[in-house]
């Protein structure tokens, strides 16, 4: 962590609300002008209105690339970027600090390595507790770390764009972080209901570890990148590990052997459901929520914005 005086603190989290609850400027950054006016240019231009345009053209391109061969995920990752970034430039006509190109490798690092040890530890514990054991599973070694390096990229990329880069952040110009957070986590929670083995639980389960986990972690580090590289070690070294990644299965390094209770090792729905991801999920959010308070990465409920 870096070590700043308070002031500096202050200045930097006080710069970060201006970008994210400021009212738009006509003209937009860089002075490139946005949509003409009208009732649609308004309608357009209002939170909710980028947020669904963004929604729409990133979901678009998720649905064509996302289970597309080789590397056509990591492809669809790519031209989701360029489609927020159009709509961010051009219709919310805002700043964009949470792609910015400098320090992405970074963030992305630096969520990687939360991601990772978040799914080790949890696998650990429940492996102590003799829900998991795992053997080889002689897939191949370099087409298995491929195939889940791009499907984990194409799907994280796309995700966390729609839910914590558009989502969360028009939401909370409405009504704030904190509620942001809880809307698009349960959001969150039930896009995975149509997932292989999904239950209410696990829709809570998702909710409460990724959610709101991912909502913090965006509020502490304001970077796509951050909570990026996150979920994709998350999704990937689950995959790896030969654990559903929320009941989807997919050829892995190893093979996992589940026994005993459902709610210890997830079931078919896989580690997501299990009591103990859940539970070390949460720890890792307070003090991210914490650390996103003292940034000053907190936008209260009274900063409305169009």
């Amino acid at each position: 962590m870096m070590h700043t005086s308070s002031t500096t603190r202050h200045e930097a989290g006080h710069d970060r609300l201006a970008d994210v609850s400021g009212p738009s400027d006509a003209s937009g950054p860089s002075g490139v002008s946005g949509p003409s006016g009208g009732r649609l240019g308004l309608i357009c231009r209002s939170s909710l209105g980028w947020m669904l345009i963004g929604i729409a053209g990133v979901g678009a391109v998720s649905a064509a690339t996302a289970t597309g061969p080789g590397p056509v995920p990591v492809l669809g990752a790519a031209v989701a970027v360029a489609v927020y970034w159009a709509v961010m430039r051009f219709v919310a006509r805002r700043p964009m600090p949470e792609i910015a190109r400098r320090g992405a490798v970074r963030e992305a690092l630096l969520g990687g390595g939360i991601g990772l040890g978040f799914i080790l530890v949890s696998a650990l514990v429940i492996t102590a507790f003799g829900g998991y054991s795992f053997s080889w599973a002689g897939n191949g070694f370099f087409s298995v770390v491929a195939s889940a390096a791009a499907v984990s990229a194409g799907a994280v990329v796309t995700e966390e764009l729609m839910f914590r880069g558009l989502a969360l952040q028009a939401l909370e110009r409405l009504f704030g972080s904190r509620a942001a957070v809880a809307i698009t986590a349960l959001l969150f929670g039930a896009a995975h209901l149509a997932n292989p083995g999904a239950t209410a639980w696990s829709a809570l389960a998702i909710a409460l570890e990724a959610g709101v986990l991912l909502g913090a972690a965006f509020l502490w580090r304001r970077s796509i990148w951050f909570v990026a590289g996150l979920h994709f070690a998350w999704n990937a070294t689950e995959q790896l590990l030969g654990i559903p990644v929320s009941g989807n299965t997919a050829k892995g390094l190893l093979s996992v052997h589940v026994s005993g209770s459902g709610l210890l090792t997830g079931g078919s729905f896989g580690l997501e459901a299990s009591i103990v991801t859940v539970l070390i999920g949460v720890a890792l959010t307070v003090p991210m929520f914490v650390l996103a308070h003292r940034r000053g990465g907190l936008l209260p409920c009274q900063h409305v914005a169009r």
